[in-house]
């Protein structure tokens, strides 16, 4: 408490407004452990991909970013690498009980509750079902799937009810130029982007699609049946990692438009991992000489610009995702804006 004008003025910090509640602190600390235990099986099927490759640790270090330079294919692919970072990244915050880790972690339940749907629907084929029993790492391939099951529905079990609201409330129609609506504005920001990239995306599917040579159908079912390639991977197919990413960008993009602030964890995850699955592209253009013929084509030049766009939109969503003075939990705290509003007039 200190005095001021003759008034009594409390600067005393409040709680913190990014971290969870004390009841939820077991849903993140159960969260967290889950997530680290995925990452760290992940991250073994990493090591044992690189004892069994013709290169060594630098050349797949060189891999994690040049397509080209990896010298024989991963039992992991480049999704389920950003996924091992996120994943820890994810862990680390849920067990700091940071707000910001609850959307990531419902993220990461959703993506690995799809990945386990499209498993079991391969598995409905009984001779996929026998390369379990015969290829040597059968078992433990079906134990990475059953434990990714697992932390799909502790993640979205613990964390759905670990909610919290905003204590005091505010107006359902807050005025224009407010500091709730000021708040509220790099979501929408973000949302926008999302959208955007949701629909470039779409374009760009719906254009292979009805080309001579595309198959809806055949598509779709690469896309939900874990049994098309016949073989055991760990690596999702292109058709499952496009269709999720252009469902991502739709759902969180409408939630962030909404101004549902809570999602920054989910938009900074997404948004960071479809960063570095950009970055590869590029790097994979740029060494394959493709900028110097980009512009021979209408389709070349119209590629060029949505990869510009996925770098430059990705890049902005990180950047107001991390951003603690206007984020939904690093704003600035009503105590704050009291203060001032008393140091500078005297009174309320």
């Amino acid at each position: 408490m200190v005095m001021q004008d003759g008034g009594t003025v409390d600067v005393r910090p409040g709680p913190d407004p990014g971290r969870a509640a004390p009841e939820h602190g077991s849903a993140y600390r159960t969260t967290a452990l889950f997530l680290a235990l995925y990452s760290g099986v992940l991250l073994a099927w990493t090591a044992y991909g690189i004892t069994q490759g013709d290169g060594n640790v630098w050349d797949f270090l060189e891999g994690l970013f040049n397509p080209g330079a990896a010298p024989t294919t991963q039992i992991l692919g480049p999704y389920e690498w950003a996924f091992t970072v996120g994943f820890l990244a994810i862990a680390g915050l849920a067990l700091a009980r940071r707000r910001v880790a609850r959307s990531a972690a419902l993220l990461s339940g959703w993506v690995l509750l799809a990945v386990s749907l499209r498993e079991g629907v391969g598995l409905l084929d009984p001779a996929y079902r026998d390369l379990y029993g015969h290829d040597p790492l059968g078992g433990w391939v079906l134990a990475t799937r059953g434990l990714g099951l697992v932390v799909a529905l502790v993640a979205l079990c613990t964390m759905f009810p670990a909610t919290e609201r905003r204590r005091g409330g505010h107006p359902s129609t807050p005025a224009a130029d407010g500091p709730e609506t000021w708040r509220r504005r790099p979501s929408r920001i973000c949302g926008v982007l999302f959208l955007v990239m949701c629909l470039a995306r779409l374009g760009w599917l719906v254009s292979d699609l009805t080309t001579p040579e595309g198959d809806v159908g055949r598509y779709l079912h690469d896309a939900v049946d874990g049994s098309v390639l016949g073989t055991l991977d760990l690596a999702a197919p292109s058709a499952f990692t496009t269709t999720g990413s252009v469902c991502a960008l739709l759902v969180l993009g409408v939630l962030a438009l909404r101004g549902r602030r809570e999602v920054r964890g989910a938009l900074l995850v997404f948004a960071a991992l479809e960063l570095y699955i950009t970055v590869r592209t590029v790097v994979l253009l740029t060494v394959t000489d493709f900028f110097n013929r980009s512009f021979e084509t209408p389709q070349g030049a119209l590629s060029l610009v949505t990869t510009a766009y996925a770098l430059s939109a990705m890049t902005s969503v990180v950047v107001l995702a991390t951003g603690r003075g206007c984020g939904p939990y690093g704003a600035v705290r009503t105590e704050g804006l009291r203060t001032a509003t008393v140091g500078r007039g005297g009174g309320l």
